[in-house]
């Protein structure tokens, strides 16, 4: 009886069981499941795996993570890490919804590892791991996004996923950043980090610990001012949201099958944040770009008011107007100490601006921008301003729109060449004056040059047409001299014995024919010549 007892009890929890999770999908964890080490858990649509890895077959560290399944990419590539700084030191690990209704990792002593460390809690929490690669926690009964408890998608690692933020929630306080590996043995945060600066106004930096090393340039409605490889392109969409609560950039995938990625990677003391696509027929990560680039890319290398162009050997150029601070370190390629003003501002007498086009724009820290003032506007609150030492649009979309200006010294220019904006930089009114009479100069010589050019022109062109239809005339006169030669009156008379009616042939509209009896230079002719006048 007792045995029957245990029986029914034992289906009955079983069947309990059962029901409750009847309704739970395949890539959801509930509190009262869990993922031990050696298990896994696939995202919806099976693209990524959630589990328990060791970086390299040599590291005993064992770490929860998220990678592309091995079906679809067969080199583990991992995507995101939760016990970054906390590794389990062997198998034991457990990953479980916890009693405050936190993603906790433990291990066999129950000691939490990691956890996502939320304050706010629903009454029915669930893990779902969603088809981005995103492992969310919220309520069982709401799947609005608006909603989630907590997101991975909100703390990157060393990679940036299709639909991932890199930017800043004023509401919370929340930088979300891509920081590196330590080292490819070990997800530990590194020196390097990506993220935007928390100014208002959006551009990126990659940063050794607090030390800029490369900078994108300001946002401009079509891209970053600084990376001209960020295009339109068939592959993937991009943009920068800016919210009331958030600025952050995002991009997301067009070609769904494509498998894209950002990795900020670490080789040593070096630092590249790399664009990587999985190329199946070659069974490799495909390196598409690489940031930096080259040496202009190098944060402030050319120091302030300079320019700096890889196109030429001696990279770093004074901006015009501007000369070396150091003339005998700028020489000697140290360019850190930057160029100063020929002639210094005088606000009290009138500045005005000068233009210089195709570059990156400056470093914006210590700016002001309105997105609704036009380029006009823009000139004029910055004339206004004497501590205003430059301007430009901060949208070039269409006609351009909204206002920019720095009140500091103007750092981390790159000339783009064939990308890049126009840039309106104050200068003394004596400079202004100047580079207008410089300019007005050069437009005077090309007016000259050009009138000069073209009366010689005209001259060549006269006298090629004039001697060209005095040798067409005088070849048609030799040619009617020969097919239509003239004769006095009296030798015609001759040959048509005096226009008599015996040598008439006959009469038409330009009057009598006749017909001559011998030819006319004095030739027998056997009268098979006639001779046609016009009876006078």
């Amino acid at each position: 009886m007792m045995g029957a007892l245990s029986f029914l009890i034992f289906w009955f929890s079983v069947l309990t069981l059962f029901c409750q999770d009847i309704n739970i999908a395949a890539y959801t964890l509930t509190p009262s499941q869990s993922i031990l080490d050696g298990q896994t858990l696939l995202s919806q649509g099976e693209k990524f795996e959630l589990g328990f890895f060791s970086p390299t077959n040599i590291s005993k560290n064992r770490y929860l993570g998220i990678w592309y399944n091995l079906n679809v990419v067969p080199v583990q590539t991992v995507v995101w890490v939760a016990n970054r700084e906390s590794p389990l030191k062997d198998t034991s690990g457990v990953l479980k919804i916890g009693a405050s209704g936190n993603i906790v990792v433990v291990n066999q002593t129950e000691g939490v590892i990691w956890s996502s460390n939320v304050s706010k809690t629903v009454d029915n929490p669930i893990l779902e791991f969603l088809e981005s690669g995103n492992l969310v926690l919220r309520d069982v009964n709401n799947s609005s996004s608006e909603t989630y408890v907590w997101q991975s998608f909100d703390y990157p690692g060393n990679t940036l996923l299709p639909g991932m933020k890199v930017g800043w929630n004023s509401k919370t306080g929340l930088n979300r950043k891509m920081s590196s590996w330590k080292n490819f043995d070990d997800p530990s945060y590194g020196d390097f980090t990506d993220e935007m600066a928390n100014t208002g106004y959006y551009e990126s930096f990659i940063r050794k610990g607090s030390r800029n090393i490369y900078r994108t340039g300001p946002w401009n409605g079509l891209g970053f001012s600084g990376a001209p490889d960020l295009k339109d392109n068939p592959i993937f969409t991009y943009e920068v949201v800016r919210t009331a609560d958030e600025l952050y950039y995002m991009y997301q995938l067009v070609i769904k099958s494509v498998i894209l990625r950002y990795v900020l990677t670490q080789t040593g003391s070096e630092g590249l944040l790399q664009r990587l696509t999985w190329v199946e027929k070659a069974n490799k990560w495909v390196n598409l770009v690489s940031i930096p680039r080259d040496r202009c890319d190098d944060y402030g290398l050319c120091g302030a008011y300079s320019t700096c162009d890889s196109t030429i050997v001696a990279v770093c150029q004074c901006l015009k107007k501007f000369k070396p601070k150091s003339p005998l370190d700028w020489s000697e390629t140290d360019w850190s100490q930057g160029c100063e003003r020929e002639t210094s501002l005088n606000c009290t007498e009138g500045d005005g601006f000068i233009k210089y086009t195709g570059v990156k724009f400056p470093d914006t820290t210590g700016t002001w921008f309105n997105t609704s003032m036009n380029l006009e506007e823009c000139r004029v609150k910055c004339l206004q301003n004497c501590s205003c030492m430059a301007y430009a649009n901060t949208d070039i979309s269409g006609d351009g729109s909204g206002c920019i200006m720095w009140f500091t010294d103007l750092t981390d220019i790159r000339q783009m060449n064939n990308a890049g904006q126009d840039l309106y930089i104050r200068m003394a009114a004596s400079e202004i004056d100047l580079h207008a009479n410089s300019k007005m100069k050069k437009r005077v010589i090309i007016i000259v040059v050009f009138t000069i050019v073209s009366g010689m022109i005209v001259v060549v062109l006269g006298t090629w047409y004039f001697w060209k239809k005095r040798s067409l005339k005088g070849g048609h006169s030799e040619k009617d001299d020969l097919e239509l030669p003239l004769y006095q009156l009296v030798t015609l008379a001759s040959a048509t014995n005096n226009f008599s009616e015996e040598n008439k042939l006959g009469e038409g509209g330009f009057g009598p024919v006749y017909r001559v009896n011998f030819d006319i230079t004095g030739s027998v002719h056997n009268a098979k010549y006639s001779l046609h006048c016009d009876g006078k």
